[in-house]
């Protein structure tokens, strides 16, 4: 393994790199069409009260395109359910449920750049992760031709053998404004807001100079209606907050609470996510393999059985690893530990202690946002089966990833250029 150089990475947990090789740089998203996406659907009970519809989108932000929808349709986005959030800059197609909407309702939603066939009907609603998982085939361009196919070639082999730490990706943190860890943060102290504050009020090199001042304005200044003015419509959750605290000036809460369920919930799940990168982190730089396993650390096999590795078992542990049966996994906190503390929770511990943040903090959190946050098991390893096309300077990888799991991450391990890149 070899360090990240990058400070926006270190800074999000993503520190290491899985292979030794030199990457191939190249640009990730020169268009939305090099970076495909298609879902894997669960199976469907074929009656129900909700419509499954298939969704092609293109350049869409996830959930202002579940908005429009909804407002096309005439109903409330609570209406609508998917198995997966997808990218932005990108062509992507996924399953949506669509409670008491017919076929004759769905043809008649017409949006630029989004297809919405319908499929068949389901029992139930489709909730996070009520997918199979999702087939990529992503292009990066402007590759570094100096040896481009043995670096390939390197890499791919690597990633095969003995797989990638599996961090979360650097969209899930916000791609070109990644604070919503620490909205997460703020919102877990109870501290409102400071979490208003950061998410409208902190500027970004790659924005406007008019978007920069408003931000920096509204930093200082806490006007809302000004802020309100002077930001683009573009910037629509924003513009939500503000609009919020304009009519309700100080109560940060109802600010908060004004954007997305969904999207609210993202920015506490997104702290529990940089607190696993930063674990994971730490085990790398402990140069512990991804393929070994420590004493304490838990191990989750196909069926999800969890096993706790003890000095007993470790032999069998081991064994167990390297046949591909099971791999380490840790605990992400939350209001609930049905695991026995080990490394990666400790750490992970150590660092919710230095925060401020507590189990009863998501506990607050799953009562402010109505978003239960128990925490979950996650893999620290990604491996999947990447196939190669390199055409000039241009290099196309295609593989299939797991509900949760992040194709950046793949393409991070091949390009190891800056995060910019990356979204």
């Amino acid at each position: 393994m070899k360090p990240s150089t990058y400070p926006l990475e270190q800074s999000l947990g993503m520190t290491y790199y899985a292979t030794d090789t030199r990457g191939i740089g190249g640009v990730l998203r020169s268009t939305p069409q090099d970076f495909i996406v298609e879902e894997l659907p669960v199976a469907f009970t074929g009656t129900g009260p909700y419509l499954i519809a298939k969704l092609t989108k293109t350049s869409w932000e996830h959930q202002h395109a579940m908005r429009e929808i909804a407002k096309r349709l005439a109903i409330s986005p609570k209406r609508l359910g998917w198995g997966g959030t997808k990218d932005r800059n990108a062509v992507t197609t996924q399953y949506i449920s669509l409670y008491d909407v017919t076929e004759e309702d769905l043809a008649k939603v017409s949006l630029k750049d989004i297809v919405l066939e319908p499929v068949t009907h389901h029992q139930f609603n489709l909730g996070l992760g009520n997918l199979e998982g999702n087939r990529f085939a992503i292009t990066l361009r402007s590759c570094d031709s100096e040896g481009l196919a043995e670096r390939t070639a390197a890499i791919t082999a690597d990633i095969l053998s003995s797989g990638i730490p599996n961090y979360y990706g650097i969209q899930r943190f916000g791609a070109l404004k990644p604070v919503t860890h620490r909205v997460g943060l703020h919102i877990l102290r109870g501290e409102y807001e400071d979490a208003v504050k950061i998410y409208v009020g902190d500027a970004f090199p790659h924005e406007s100079d008019e978007v920069k001042a408003a931000r920096t304005a509204f930093a200082e200044t806490g006007d809302a209606k000004a802020a309100l003015h002077d930001l683009p419509a573009k910037l629509s959750y924003e513009r939500i907050m503000l609009d919020s605290l304009a009519k309700h000036p100080g109560e940060y809460g109802a600010a908060l609470r004004a954007m997305p369920p969904k999207l609210l919930s993202m920015f506490v799940s997104a702290y529990q996510s940089w607190l696993f990168n930063m674990a994971l982190s730490a085990r790398c730089a402990a140069g512990v393999p991804l393929s070994d396993a420590n004493v304490g650390e838990h191990l989750i096999f196909a069926n999800d059985r969890i096993d706790t590795v003890t000095e007993k078992n470790l032999p069998t542990a081991r064994q167990h690893m390297k046949r591909g049966r099971c791999a380490v996994a840790a605990w992400m906190p939350g209001a609930t530990l049905p695991v026995t503390p080990g490394p990666l929770e400790e750490e992970m511990f150590a660092l919710m202690e230095k925060d401020g943040v507590s189990m009863q903090s998501f506990a607050n959190a799953s009562a402010f946002t109505g978003t239960n946050f128990d925490g979950a098991h996650r893999k620290i390893v990604l491996r999947t089966e990447v196939a190669s096309e390199i055409s000039g300077t241009d290099v196309t990888l295609r593989f299939t990833l797991p509900p949760g799991h992040y194709a950046t991450t793949v393409c991070r391990e091949y390009m190891q250029g800056s995060p910019e890149q990356m979204v």
